[in-house]
């Protein structure tokens, strides 16, 4: 089951990163650039620093310049964060290149890797949510709250991992088939944002 090779991957990047709770760490990959597991790590490295940067740039008192950097820096994460998905899928895609497709064979919604993002993510809140319901200086009420949170969080990573090794399975068997549609992001494209464009001339 492929979910249960990526999460303790995923847990593990969180926790490489919560060593130093630095945006500005180096990443210390592990694993082996040419395994699944490499990409994995990575991928929920930049979701780590990403979800960081994010609070950052939430604290009402930060200064305007300080968050227009921040706010281009989050925007270029993002544009890796796709690529790294695209990485992923490709993986996907050459490990079912011989897969014979069957006759009403359905494509998904969304393609493994972008399954594995959210994945990701929920990773991201597994982990905090807990912190905030062990916090030693928050009150019993905030704890209790957070531990229903943190419940309903761990059964969706129980139903996502579910969902992300079915349809794997779908797709090695032919019973479902896989497209990758590059994402085109619009916003970082000198020749496709107007506001970019325009100041060119």
């Amino acid at each position: 089951m492929f979910s249960k090779i990526a999460f303790p991957i995923f847990e593990q990047s969180i926790n490489d990163y919560h060593q130093f709770d630095n945006v500005d760490q180096p990443i210390n990959n592990p694993f082996p650039k040419d395994k699944i597991e490499h990409l994995l790590y990575a991928k929920n490295w930049i979701d780590t620093v990403q979800w960081h940067l994010e609070d950052i740039i939430r604290n009402p008192q930060i200064d305007p310049v300080e968050a227009l950097t921040l706010k281009r820096r989050i925007d270029a994460s993002n544009q890796v964060r796709t690529d790294m998905v695209e990485y992923i899928d490709s993986y996907f895609l050459q490990l079912c290149k011989d897969v014979k497709v069957k006759d009403g064979a359905k494509i998904n919604s969304e393609s493994p890797a972008w399954a594995l993002d959210r994945l990701s993510i929920l990773a991201l809140k597994i982990y905090h949510m807990n912190e905030e319901a062990t916090r030693e200086d928050a009150t019993p009420d905030h704890r209790a709250k957070c531990t229903e949170k943190l419940n309903v969080l761990l059964e969706q990573k129980k139903d996502l991992s579910t969902a992300i090794d079915d349809l794997i399975a779908d797709i090695e068997s032919g019973n479902k088939f896989m497209k990758v549609y590059k994402q085109m992001k619009m916003y970082n494209d000198e020749e496709l944002n107007p506001v970019l464009y325009q100041n060119k001339k």
